[in-house]
C-alpha cells in the first residue's frame, strides 16, 4: 500500500476537509464533487444536492451509474465514465451482481455486463418505460440471467444486473410522473472492451470522501476491496484519522491540513455526494442518529452547519409551495435558525416551488 507521507489528523479536521471540497461555499457554478455524480434517490435529490452547492442540472444527464442507482452526471463525461466503471475482470463482475436469484448466471462475468449492455442498444432507440424495456431485455439475454417472478409469471432479468448496465448501453433515465423511462443517449459511445480509468474513480473518492480505506471504497463502487486494491494509486499520503489508518492524495494533503470549520448551513437531500461516504461512524459518531439519517427506505435530508450533521429534515407539499420541517439534534443558534430561512428557499426553488415555510420540530 503506497504512502510516503504520514500524517495525523483529527476527526473534525477531515470533516472540514470534506466541506471544501464539496463546494458548500458555492464559489463554483460546476463543483469539482461532480465528477462522482449526485444520486438522485428519490426522485429530484440531485437536483437539490446541486441547490446545496449553487449549482444548476445545466449540462447533464440521469444515469444508472455507481451500483446501479440513478445519478445525475456531467454529459460529456458519459463515455470516460463507463470505461471507468465497467468490471476489472470476470470475478469483478461476478462480485458485482452475484445475488440468489442468478447464482449460475453471475459466473458470466463481463458476459454478462455485455449482452445485457447490447440487448439495450437494440431494444432502446425511442424513449420506452422501464417495464417494456426489462420484458424485452430478459428475453434477449441468456436465461441464466433472469429468474421466474411468480407474481408477474414472467422471468425477469436480475434488477441488480439490469440497472449496472445501463451505463455501458449509452441508456439515460427520465422519471416521468410516477413511472421511470429509459432512453438513448445522445452520445452512442460503445459498449466498453475493457476497463480504463478505474484508478481514477478511487482517487475522485480519496479527494472528495476522504481519506479512507480500500473496502470503504469498494462499498461505494459496488464491488470487493482486492478489485480497489489492484488499481490503487501510487502517489498517495497516509493519514491516521483519530488511530484508523487512512489514505489520500498526496496533492490533498496541504489541503487537509489547513482545513477548517465553516460557517455555513446546508439542507442535505437524501443521497447527497457528501453523506455516500462509507466511514459513517466518523461522519456522525451517535448509532441512532445514524439510523435516523441512513435509512434503507425513506430517509430524511441532514441538517450540515459547519461540519457536522446535526438534524434532519423533510419537506412536503403546502399551500404555495413547500413546508419544510427541520428536527435538530439539540439546541440551534440565532445565527443557524436565520440561515435556515435561506436554505428552506433554496430547497424550495430547487423543487419549483414559489415559496417555502420553515417549521422547526
Amino acid at each position: 500500500m503506497s504512502g510516503a507521507h504520514r500524517v495525523e489528523v483529527t476527526r473534525k479536521r477531515v470533516l472540514a476537509h470534506r466541506v471544501a471540497a464539496h463546494g458548500f461555499a458555492r464559489s463554483s457554478p460546476t463543483p469539482d464533487v461532480l465528477v462522482l455524480g449526485a444520486q438522485d434517490t428519490p426522485n429530484g435529490s440531485a437536483r437539490q444536492a446541486l441547490a446545496a452547492r449553487g449549482a444548476s442540472a445545466e449540462g447533464m444527464e440521469l444515469v444508472w451509474t455507481f451500483r446501479g442507482a440513478p445519478h445525475l452526471h456531467r454529459r460529456g463525461g458519459l463515455p470516460a465514465l463507463a470505461a471507468a466503471l465497467w468490471p476489472l475482470d470476470d470475478a469483478d463482475a461476478t462480485a458485482r451482481i452475484d445475488t440468489a436469484v442468478i447464482k449460475e448466471g453471475a459466473r458470466l462475468g463481463t458476459e454478462a455486463f455485455r449482452v445485457t449492455a447490447e440487448a439495450f442498444r437494440d431494444v432502446v432507440s425511442a424513449p420506452m418505460p422501464k417495464g417494456e424495456v426489462s420484458t424485452s431485455v430478459s428475453r434477449a439475454v441468456p436465461r441464466s440471467l433472469t429468474y421466474w417472478c411468480e407474481p408477474c409469471g414472467a422471468r425477469h432479468i436480475s434488477g441488480l444486473l439490469f440497472q449496472q448496465a445501463g451505463v455501458f448501453g449509452a441508456i439515460g433515465v427520465r422519471p416521468e410522473g410516477g413511472r421511470t423511462v429509459l432512453v438513448p443517449l445522445e452520445t452512442r459511445y460503445p459498449v466498453p472492451a475493457t476497463a480504463s480509468g478505474t484508478a481514477g474513480l478511487v482517487r475522485a473518492y480519496l479527494r472528495f470522501l476522504g481519506p479512507a480505506t480500500p473496502a470503504e471504497v469498494a462499498k461505494y463502487l459496488g464491488t470487493r476491496a482486492g478489485v480497489v486494491k489492484a488499481v490503487w494509486p501510487d502517489d498517495l499520503a497516509e493519514v491516521v484519522v483519530d488511530g484508523r489508518k487512512t489514505w489520500l492524495p498526496a496533492g490533498d494533503l496541504d489541503a487537509l491540513l489547513a482545513a477548517r470549520s465553516q460557517r455555513l448551513v446546508r439542507l442535505l437531500p437524501p443521497g447527497d455526494p457528501f453523506l455516500q461516504a462509507r466511514d459513517r461512524e466518523l461522519v456522525v459518531p451517535d448509532k441512532r442518529r445514524r439510523q435516523e439519517i441512513w435509512r434503507a427506505v425513506g430517509g430524511p435530508g441532514a441538517l450540515l452547519a459547519g461540519t457536522e450533521i446535526t438534524g434532519t429534515w423533510r419537506a412536503r407539499a403546502a399551500e404555495r409551495g413547500i413546508e419544510v420541517t427541520v428536527t435538530p439534534f439539540g439546541p440551534l443558534s440565532v445565527a443557524v435558525r436565520r440561515e435556515l430561512e435561506v436554505e428552506a428557499a433554496t430547497v424550495a426553488s430547487a423543487r419549483g416551488a414559489d415559496e417555502a415555510r420553515l417549521r422547526l420540530a
